[in-house]
């Protein structure tokens, strides 16, 4: 292979990381794409802990701004949430809305068509406002490095997902997650993302040696979390939806964050 088929074919595969990274702001947020670019679907939830970190360093640089205008934590944990709500297009608070409709019911063979339904029930509303209170407490608590915990949250979150998807059967033939499955995912899809995370309590630790319990929980707490809450939904459900990926996200970021909390505490 001569230089200019070597040029060629690193031109393609900048060509293909681009339609997918694009693909994947697409899909994930509501964060504006050119209509000129060109989008690939296939394999995106590969890219999706490292979107969860790139949402996480937008929402520490909100905090950022916020704090340098004085303002206070809690209206500044707030307005970062619903900020991420408001990045995502809530397309992950829905699916935690409707999976908690769907667990609701009694009956194991109605929960898919409870989910499906667009009419938000109690159980949901009811999840909802739990998720954005524990949310919003624990990122009040939070001392220190705000952005990075915002960060690893979002990232960790995402990268149970990607688990989910990897790991489980897809319980529909339609809807909004079943794209995933026309590609075959394996334990090495996971492997780059975990690392990347992985490199985030590293960082935690050099910028602050003092609160090293806080960056084993922010590794080991990340991934315990993600794989249960993950495995949770299996469990109840017999598989996975478009619905309870979304669930996955919130979950893991709620619970980690208070987690986060307890061990900068201790």
């Amino acid at each position: 292979m001569d230089h200019r088929q070597l040029i060629q074919s690193f031109k393609q595969l900048l060509q293909q990381q681009g339609a997918a990274i694009a693909a994947a702001i697409a899909f994930y947020t509501c964060l504006p794409v050119p209509l000129s670019w060109t989008l690939e679907f296939r394999g995106v939830a590969r890219l999706a802990p490292a979107l969860g970190i790139l949402i996480g360093g937008l929402l520490g640089l909100i905090d950022w701004g916020l704090s340098s205008l004085g303002c206070p934590v809690l209206t500044r944990s707030a307005i970062v949430i619903v900020a991420g709500i408001a990045i995502t297009g809530g397309l992950h608070l829905d699916g935690a809305m409707d999976t908690a409709d769907g667990l609701a019911v009694s009956d194991p063979k109605r929960r898919l068509e409870v989910m499906a339904d667009s009419v938000t029930g109690a159980f949901g509303a009811m999840v909802a406002i739990a998720i954005i209170l524990l949310k919003t407490a624990a990122l009040t608590d939070l001392e220190g490095q705000r952005w990075l915990a915002l960060m690893a949250v979002a990232g960790w979150g995402r990268w149970g997902q990607l688990v989910a998807i990897a790991r489980y059967p897809y319980l529909k033939p339609t809807g909004k997650g079943a794209f995933h499955k026309d590609t075959s995912y394996t334990p090495f899809d996971l492997i780059p993302g975990l690392l990347l995370l992985l490199s985030l309590s590293g960082f935690q630790f050099i910028l602050n040696p003092q609160r090293w319990l806080v960056a084993v929980g922010m590794a080991f707490g990340g991934i315990a979390i993600a794989i249960l809450t993950g495995a949770w939904f299996n469990y109840r459900l017999g598989g996975h939806t478009g619905d309870t990926y979304g669930a996955i996200v919130e979950w893991t970021e709620a619970l980690l964050l208070c987690l986060l909390v307890a061990l900068g505490g201790t």
